[in-house]
């Protein structure tokens, strides 16, 4: 709830310290988007009442200090008698936000402020935005552990590939608080929800199930390793040059690991229309445009994800020609792969059992969870709940933290 003494001019000053929605003041006054982002998106609000000198002296001086000791004497009262286990990190360098690309990190802030509110509303997550002025990957890591005693848990955002892989695995092995990159796993985690359904509604068997994902990004590498770890048998991956296989010489580490457990584990080679051609399903997640003529020659009643933002690989309507099941990542179209479906339960789960990690048998147990939710409700047009749905939160949280204690990583 707002505190409103914190937001009336009597209590703040003379109240003209920010220009409001509608205030000429701002260069494009009138804009519905641009008044809605005057000021920012976020303020910090106090929890506790601040009226008089005895609420100031538990608040801070003296009371604060018996706190303080308590803390230095045991650290794990933090998770008692701070914001800390209930507040993540959004951390971004700015070097791949959106559909902008590098932008960097002062045009960032107003996505990561929104990743902020979408986390408070839908989680319950109190989240701090975190744009750093580096893209070297040593400083961003040892900047962020240097950060990681004031959170909870650490939501990278907006990294561009391949530094983001490394500087994941760098934090997760040096930090013991759940780390989570949200470009490649709460992509990969409602794209295995929806895929799950898709598959369900055209009867369709993981194991016997041809998968083509067009993008060796960030958001590729995760849905594929999720969709393998999910049972898919059946897998390949392109990139502009085409099929990932050990054959090419110019994969990069990451792409090569990728190459050896998809392509070079069924033989598949060759270019994206060779092994669209008979596949099953299409995960887009490169940008770009996917000519007809590959989309007609999939398997009948074909699985479509074309996920770019805002231009789907596939548009719907061409999709629907040739597919029974399509998504993209608008909100304008039906099947919406959006990622606030599972990042806030996620790390609502991770932090009710006080997680020290997210495994990837949590992800898998998110993305089951969303799909268990569209229930008997499943149709074409509805293969993932909606943002909206009170149950969305609540049902990840749940699943998440019963896997979290399954693997071990939870300490309550």
């Amino acid at each position: 709830m707002r505190d409103v003494a914190a937001t009336d001019p009597a209590q703040t000053g003379s109240g003209d310290e920010l220009p409001t929605p509608g205030d000429p003041s701002h260069p494009y006054q009138g804009d519905p988007v641009f008044d809605l982002h005057v000021g920012g998106k976020l303020e910090t609000v106090a929890r506790v009442p601040l009226t008089d000198a005895h609420d100031l002296a538990l608040a801070y001086t003296p009371g604060v200090a018996r706190v303080c000791e308590e803390i230095a004497a045991d650290p794990s009262m933090t998770q008692h008698y701070t914001w800390v286990p209930n507040t993540v990190a959004v951390v971004t360098d700015g070097t791949a936000v959106l559909g902008l690309g590098d932008i960097g990190p002062a045009a960032a802030m107003p996505v990561m402020e929104g990743k902020a509110v979408l986390f408070k509303q839908f989680g319950g997550v109190d989240a701090v935005p975190i744009c750093l002025d580096t893209t070297d990957t040593d400083e961003i890591v040892e900047t962020v552990a240097r950060l990681a005693p004031s959170f909870g848990g650490i939501n990278l955002e907006d990294i561009s590939a391949p530094r983001c892989f490394e500087i994941e695995d760098r934090l997760k092995e040096r930090l013991s608080i759940p780390v989570f990159h949200d470009d490649q796993h709460g992509t990969a985690v409602v794209a295995l929800a929806a895929l799950k359904n898709a598959l369900r509604l055209t009867g369709r068997d993981p194991a016997t199930t041809r998968v083509v994902i067009s993008g060796a990004g960030a958001a590729g590498v995760a849905v594929a390793k999720i969709l393998l770890e999910a049972g898919i048998g059946d897998l390949a991956v392109t990139d502009r040059k085409g099929v990932l296989n050990s054959e090419r010489g110019d994969l990069t580490p990451v792409k090569r690991g990728l190459a050896e457990i998809t392509a070079d584990v069924t033989g598949r080679s060759g270019t994206l229309a060779d092994v669209l051609a008979g596949a099953d399903v299409y995960i887009g997640v490169s940008g770009g445009t996917v000519p007809e003529e590959y989309v007609a020659s999939m398997a009948p009643e074909a699985i479509v994800f074309g996920l770019a933002n805002p231009t789907p690989e596939v548009h719907p309507d061409i999709a629907h020609k040739y597919a029974r099941v399509v998504a993209t990542g608008r909100s304008d179209f039906p099947n919406q792969i959006n990622n606030v479906l599972a990042f806030p339960g996620i790390f609502r789960g991770a932090f009710d059992v006080q997680a020290t990690a997210i495994t990837e048998s949590m992800k898998v147990a998110a993305a089951d969870a969303l799909a268990d939710l569209v229930g008997d409700g499943l149709t074409e047009d509805r293969i993932i709940p909606d943002p909206f749905d009170p149950r969305v939160a609540p049902a990840v949280a749940t699943a998440v933290a019963a896997a979290a204690r399954r693997d071990g990583v939870a300490k309550i």
